[in-house]
């Protein structure tokens, strides 16, 4: 039983408690009293309007079944479908054209293009090490990973000829994106003349170069006594990228948080890492490594003027959705609060810290607190979290839309009235991004009992998708986000496979996306590189004479309407989908974690959180609903791939298998998720992982 003291008739975790009163309102000059008077009569608002969503989500998605089950075997009909859907209410008028009218929003995230991260907030060191992807060596990001095209590294220390293939690749990026004079950059012995000037905006105290180029910023590093520089004809020891100019700390997807000793933890190192004071030991080559926070960093400008540059990336908070409650803080009548509600308060609370001074750096120069949420659907929902936004700006003593928000547009009912969604937070809205893996998951379930689904691989080249990606961003361009907002694409899943990054990802600039989300902090600074050889910008402004792609398209359900799979076909779907809800469940139950580098079948390291579980829980539950596969079926593939993912984690000394233990809460949570995944909120894990993850850990 949690140890909770009352507050203003609510019961809260104790230790919560007192981390909002002494941690928090302490130092803000806040009332405690005050506080928790207005958090309760909050949650007296916005609890039965919570409810109520969620109510209306199940009501749709019901009568969306009846609707299907009424024609079961007959053709689609598109034309009827979506008539339907308006007549229900699913979709909405579009609304007038507008733009939005967000005000104080700082450069990185409405006029500047760049990588973005999304980083577990519950791993300090990671967390750290994402705030500090600002900036990034091209020199290391280029010698570690598959990005350069040369031999690997010979074993044994420092290889001096992938030295020099780093060097020669570095010094091509700069000749594209700062040409001189003339001649190259392999060749420069001193200073240097741009053909463009203006790229040059000073130089450090040590000596070091600064530029800028389609708004980001290049440091090349002199240093003629560094075993590197002192080779170099111009003495250069290093070339640095500005590199990650946001970050997204998650409270939500990447992380296992299920109960208040988990959310208090998060909410610490959210407090840590705004106020500058977060830290995070380890062990490193037998010595004990302690890691903090970067500086700015200072240059002279060409006018003499002292220049600063923000040494870490400008930082969002996602909060969690709407569907979940938490037992930390519980109503007079002993019921959890919406987890979201709690987010929203105490994540605003810990912001409030950077509008008023009470931090070593500034996150947001103009007063802002970014939130993204997640797993909206529709413009009531929307609506819904601006007016909770309001309430927490009342209760804090905020201004009002001082708090922004991020719309990800990851659920279905979003994306198909996208404009109306924008509208609902059209004054405070900072980012739209898309999400194909939640975003397949709900398609797959709003649309469960209408067939079964195609194969994933053919689910992502389906005239929905590319309707969706299109839509987003000329949806977004329409309302005015050029300038103001950004717009996302999202994540590149395999931090190792840096080459195929480099080939692939420059697509998403090329659609119209002024950030993208990257696995790591130097995939980050690999990834800045696309922005220097491509105007994110200029490509916005063509786009935005083009017309959005019909709304027919983006509700063409991915059916498998006349496929004729082989056994072998099907079963490597199966299998596909098993083993990834194998590999990522047994980490989120055992361990707690809720992000990670998995395995997949193929054996190569994925980024997963819950977004990849839930469309392949979704997948499984779809073709056993419609006969593709067998619950027999089912859980022999689930067996055979337990033995595989135990091999894959065997060299993991905490590991516990799956096999041998599968009435243990890892097997019986991915059983669960499958088995019982048409009967899930909108197809959401969260309800049975929160179930198992509590069980393992004994509550």
């Amino acid at each position: 039983m949690a140890n909770r003291v009352e507050r203003a008739g609510l019961q809260v975790d104790a230790a919560l408690a007192e981390f909002i009163e002494q941690d928090v309102l302490d130092t803000l000059g806040r009332d405690a009293g005050d506080f928790w008077q207005g958090f309760a009569g909050l949650l007296a608002e916005f609890m039965p309007r919570n409810a109520a969503l969620l109510k209306r989500r199940d009501a749709l998605q019901a009568t969306i079944d009846d609707w299907h089950e009424q024609r079961a075997g007959k053709p689609h009909d598109g034309p009827e479908y979506e008539a339907f859907l308006s007549e229900i209410g699913y979709l909405v008028p579009e609304p007038d054209p507008f733009a939005i009218g967000t005000e104080n929003v700082d450069a990185e995230i409405a006029t500047r293009a760049g990588p973005q991260l999304v980083v577990p907030v519950l791993n300090a060191r990671f967390l750290l090490n994402a705030a500090n992807a600002r900036w990034g060596s091209l020199y290391d990001a280029l010698y570690g990973t598959d990005a350069l095209d040369a031999p690997p590294a010979k074993q044994g220390g420092y290889d001096p000829d992938r030295g020099a293939a780093v060097i020669a690749a570095a010094k091509a990026f700069l000749d594209d994106a700062l040409p001189l004079e003339s001649g190259s950059w392999t060749e420069l012995t001193g200073k240097p003349s741009l053909r463009n000037g203006a790229c040059y905006c000073g130089e450090t105290e040590t000596g070091s170069w600064v530029f800028c180029h389609n708004g980001l910023h290049i440091i090349v590093d002199i240093d003629r006594d560094h075993p590197i520089g002192r080779d170099d004809p111009a003495g250069v020891s290093d070339v640095r990228l500005e590199s990650a100019l946001t970050t997204i700390v998650d409270l939500e997807d990447s992380v296992a948080a299920v109960d208040a000793s988990d959310k208090l933890r998060a909410y610490r190192n959210w407090l840590g890492v705004i106020c500058g004071n977060l830290t995070a030991s380890f062990e490193k080559g037998g010595k004990t490594v302690t890691r903090d926070l970067d500086s700015d960093i200072e240059y002279k400008a060409t006018n003499h003027k002292l220049v600063t540059m923000q040494g870490r990336s400008v930082l969002f908070v996602r909060n969690v959705g709407h569907l979940m409650a938490s037992d930390a803080v519980l109503t007079a009548d002993g019921d959890p609060v919406p987890e979201g509600v709690l987010d929203a308060v105490v994540s605003s609370a810990i912001g409030a810290f950077d509008i008023e001074g009470h931090v070593r750096w500034r996150n947001s120069i103009h007063g802002s607190v970014y939130i993204v949420k997640p797993k909206m659907h529709g413009p009531e929902e929307c609506a819904f979290t601006n007016d909770l936004f309001d309430a927490v700006e009342d209760l804090l003593g905020l201004k009002r839309h001082a708090i922004k928000v991020g719309v990800m547009d990851e659920e279905r009912r979003t994306s198909a009235n996208l404009a109306a969604c924008i509208h609902a937070v059209k004054d405070r809205v900072v980012f739209i991004n898309t999400g194909f893996l939640d975003r397949t998951g709900d398609e797959i379930h709003t649309s469960m009992k209408a067939g079964a689904m195609q194969r994933k691989a053919e689910i992502k080249a389906s005239t929905w998708l590319q309707a969706y990606e299109k839509r987003n961003v000329a949806i977004g361009l329409a309302c005015g986000l050029k300038g103001k907002a950004q717009i996302g694409k999202g994540m590149w899943a395999a931090p190792d496979r840096m080459a195929a990054m480099m080939e692939e990802k420059g697509a998403h600039l090329e659609a119209g996306a002024n950030c993208a989300w990257v696995p790591s902090p130097t995939a980050a600074t690999l990834h800045a590189m696309h922005y220097h050889r491509f105007d994110v910008s200029e490509r916005q402004e063509q786009l935005a004479q083009e017309p959005v792609p019909p709304l027919s398209d983006l509700l063409t359900i991915p059916l498998a309407d006349g496929a004729n799979w082989s056994d072998e076909e099907v079963q490597a779907e199966l299998d596909n989908n098993a083993q990834g809800i194998l590999g990522y469940v047994v980490r989120w139950i055992d361990a707690g974690v809720g992000c990670s580098k998995v395995p997949d079948i193929h054996d190569v390291g994925l980024m997963e959180d819950r977004a990849t579980l839930r469309i392949s829980s979704q997948h499984i539950a779809n073709w056993l609903m419609h006969g593709v596969v067998s619950a027999d079926q089912v859980d022999a593939s689930l067996a055979r791939m337990a033995a595989k993912v135990d091999a894959q984690n065997e060299g993991d000394p905490s590991y516990t298998p799956l096999i041998g233990n599968e009435d243990g809460p890892a097997y019986q949570a991915a059983r669960d998720l499958i088995f019982k995944g048409a009967e899930q909120p909108n197809g959401y894990t969260e309800p049975l992982l929160h179930a198992w993850r509590r069980r393992a850990k004994g509550e």
